[in-house]
């Protein structure tokens, strides 16, 4: 009889507050988890929507604050903050921000092997709950490994406050998990990769609990930011149960970072997935029109020109896209598409 010799690690957030007014929780939380100095992460604009607020707060539960503004999720960044770290013999990290701001925190506080709470003040994608970092180093943007957050503290009435879009791209990176998990089933099936039932249920539970409540996010209330982050953070611990971005990330967010090499600044990473997602879907044979459908409810791009993207660039990410993580098996394959099946594919599913 072969000996067990398995051995897992998952690491979760250990406090999860989202909601109205969520923020005024935050030194509580902090005086229960925390001790000593914190650094304050945060973006230009959004320490004026709640890193500043922060720091009263934290200053009032008697915690020694520092600052930090960062302008990119760059390596360059991630290094500055460290720096900061090492100098000031920081305790843990509070990232204050959207996407970029929380990105740099994580994987900052990850390499100091410190504690970072996430305080998002956006909710474009599934980040601010992961233990995934999408940082570009070298030209290239690529999703490093980091640790979940200690704690996420999501103020519902901050998070309305950011641009609808911002909250639309969020969903439709969530809801390009359907994609993602037909990657994995298919990598599992053939390449016997290890795979996580429970991992697969909380990310396909995650994009349903968005796709089930397009019409009230779309109304962009309180109540409806407060579930489309509750899917956001599920999604998170679905990478986390994981031990990898396995769960939220396929031959979709393959296609998006193509987009970003290829076209950048022009959408947002949630937005390119999602229509990633439409047509790898269509690739897989399953219910691409419904996602389609849902992207459109939900005020989200479904082809080129909403992404304000030329058609042959989608074409060009299309074919790159399979180079893009060589090491992750997707329904693309080892060879990738060919320009014509491409185009076709795009065609079909309306994207161009």
């Amino acid at each position: 009889m072969t000996k067990f010799l398995k051995i897992k690690e998952m690491i979760f957030p250990r406090d999860i507050i989202v909601g109205h007014e969520a923020l005024e929780r935050l030194p509580d939380l902090c005086e229960r988890l925390l001790e000593g100095k914190a650094l304050i992460v945060e973006g230009k604009k959004t320490k004026k929507i709640a890193g500043d607020r922060v720091k009263k707060l934290l200053q009032k539960s008697k915690f020694e604050t520092f600052e930090i503004v960062v302008t990119s999720s760059t390596m360059r960044e991630v290094k500055k903050v460290q720096r900061v770290i090492e100098k000031e013999k920081i305790n843990f990290v509070v990232g204050v921000g959207g996407g970029k701001v929380i990105d740099v925190s994580k994987l900052s506080s990850y390499r100091s092997n410190i504690p970072f709470i996430s305080v998002p003040t956006a909710a474009s994608h599934d980040g601010i709950a992961s233990p995934m970092a999408s940082i570009k180093d070298k030209d290239s943007q690529a999703s490093k490994k980091a640790v979940s957050p200690l704690a996420i503290v999501a103020d519902t009435s901050i998070i309305k406050k950011a641009p609808y879009r911002m909250l639309s791209s969020g969903c439709a990176d969530v809801i390009s998990n359907l994609s993602a998990i037909k990657d994995w089933e298919l990598a599992h099936r053939l390449r016997n990769e290890e795979f996580s039932t429970y991992a697969y249920s909380l990310s396909k539970t995650s994009a349903e609990l968005i796709m089930e409540n397009s019409d009230l996010i779309k109304t962009y209330t309180e109540e409806g930011v407060w579930i489309a982050v509750k899917g956001m953070i599920v999604s998170g611990v679905a990478m986390s149960v994981a031990g990898n971005s396995r769960p939220a990330s396929g031959a979709e967010h393959m296609f998006s970072h193509a987009l970003d090499a290829i076209a950048p600044g022009k959408a947002l990473h949630g937005e390119q997935c999602g229509v990633g997602a439409i047509m790898m879907l269509y690739l897989h044979g399953e219910d691409w029109k419904s996602v389609r459908d849902v992207l459109k409810e939900i005020g989200a791009p479904t082809n080129a020109k909403e992404l304000g993207i030329p058609k042959k660039k989608i074409v060009e990410a299309l074919v790159r896209a399979h180079s893009i993580r060589p090491d992750r098996y997707t329904i693309l394959g080892e060879g990738g598409l060919t320009k014509e099946a491409a185009k076709s594919i795009a065609k079909k599913t309306g994207v161009i």
